[in-house]
């Protein structure tokens, strides 16, 4: 965070017209209650760097398969090893990435610094602490350069669908357009309004759609549609609330993020914005990961690579699930050798293209159905598809009780108690419950949990 930090410290590239657009973005009457400020902080030299980034990902996109590691890998493995504490401790090198020890949240939770690479500068540092989808606190060593490279993975992930962010000038006016709006749905988050350099100096805010944080309900709609962002970023259950306000702006892409989009609210958000909905497959350690397409999920990032483990940290064969593990990425803070990510699918490809297949996030949860029969979570999502829930919560009890809980608005009780019935057997103590909230004290949204039975 940089409160104290003044607009010329956050901008140094800030010129009159994106000062104006700023401005306006403060003090428009419809403004949400901002509560902090934030800047790219990018210079000459770092806008450019973030430059060379995109031509990376443009030119040289994920190309490579299991049995054929990319070339820059062997060269990143033996970096981590002379560079970064972390690994270091290890010792040498070894000659093969399969024989490095996995890790995962937790060592980096425990000890962030450690994974920071000797060589590397402290001066641009940022940490900005998140509990991310897993309700674990993190703090996440960052830099300006690393934020500001978000932006070519979203044109990436955007260009699959053939849409292009262009931020810069609007052509009616001649002046900076609003590029971005990141929508929340909280009880409590920082909201801010800024200017992209690398946008060409259009404009950003993350909103939160509490009515608390407006002065008037009915602004939140009036200032969204003045803004007419390119793109709204966000998660399934701020959609569905952006869903319900009368607004008339048509933007050209929702991308949704943090947790797991069904179909059927994919398809209502679709039909209400007329743009697609990108079920964007990120996370705070790594950034945007992959977009789903209807293949698969789509890796985003040239200097990523993915390997799909077992239990024991072995590769599991192709097309068999396992647990997405993380070498590379392009935080210089945070390199990643074979981290867990918690999160689960199986690797494919076409080609030489690698694709994650059935993108889960958390680990599997396999729930008892009638007769003791086994009922993992794919199979209750994919009960769950035709319903549009922005966000649900399913737990089993240990006497075998299933609890599913849901927001007012996609309350189909009925429909929703015949699907789980349906797969868990008619005999099964199916309860629907609409709560007003998803989430427990941290206000994370679980999806699936099972109490042990102790038979």
């Amino acid at each position: 965070m940089d409160k104290e930090l003044t607009d010329d410290e956050r901008y140094p590239w800030l010129d009159d017209e994106s000062r104006r657009l700023l401005a306006w973005l403060h003090e428009h009457p419809a403004a949400p209650r901002f509560n902090h400020h934030c800047g790219d902080r990018l210079t000459a030299a770092g806008l450019e760097r973030v430059r060379q980034f995109e031509d990376l990902v443009n030119t040289a996109p994920p190309s490579w398969r299991p049995d054929k590691p990319p070339a820059w890998l062997a060269g990143f493995v033996a970096f981590c090893f002379r560079d970064v504490p972390f690994y270091r401790q290890q010792g040498a090198a070894p000659g093969r990435l399969g024989d490095v020890p996995t890790c995962a949240r937790a060592d980096l939770s425990r000890e962030p610094w450690r994974f920071v690479p000797d060589s590397l500068p402290l001066d641009d540092l940022i940490v900005y602490n998140t509990s991310g989808a897993t309700g674990q606190p993190l703090d996440v060593l960052s830099h300006p350069e690393t934020a500001s490279k978000y932006l070519p993975l979203l044109r990436a992930a955007l260009r699959l669908y053939g849409i292009t962010l262009e931020g810069g000038r609007h052509p009616r006016t001649g002046r900076p357009r609003v590029a971005l709006l990141l929508v929340c749905s909280q009880r409590r988050t920082y909201t801010y309004a800024s200017v992209l350099s690398f946008l060409g100096g259009a404009g950003f805010a993350k909103i939160n759609l509490d009515p608390m944080d407006w002065r008037d309900p009915g602004d939140r709609a009036r200032f969204i549609d003045d803004c007419r962002p390119e793109i709204f970023t966000g998660d399934p259950l701020s959609f569905a609330e952006l869903a319900r306000l009368p607004l008339q702006h048509r933007p050209k892409a929702l991308i949704s993020t943090a947790m797991q989009l069904l179909p059927g609210l994919r398809q209502e958000l679709a039909e209400r914005f007329g743009c697609p909905v990108i079920d964007l497959y990120a996370m705070n350690e790594a950034g945007p990961i992959a977009a789903a397409t209807r293949a698969g999920h789509v890796l985003l990032q040239p200097r990523l690579y993915v390997e799909v483990l077992d239990e024991d940290g072995q590769p599991c064969p192709p097309g068999e699930r396992g647990e997405i593990t993380l070498t590379g990425g392009f935080n210089p803070f945070i390199p990643l050798l074979r981290y867990r990510t918690g999160d689960y699918a199986s690797l494919s490809s076409s080609g030489t293209q690698p694709l994650l297949i059935g993108l889960e996030g958390r680990p599997p949860v396999v729930f008892r159905g009638a007769a003791s029969r086994e009922i993992n979570n794919i199979d209750v999502t994919g009960a769950l598809k035709p319903f549009a829930l922005p966000g649900f919560q399913l737990h089993q009890a240990a006497d075998g009780a299933i609890k599913l809980s849901v927001l007012p608005s996609s309350a189909d009780t009925g429909g929703l108690h015949a699907a789980l019935s349906g797969l868990f057997g008619q005999e099964q103590n199916v309860e629907i419950v609409v709560v007003e909230r998803l989430g427990g004290p941290g206000g994370k949204v679980i999806q699936y949990s099972r109490e042990e039975s102790g038979d």
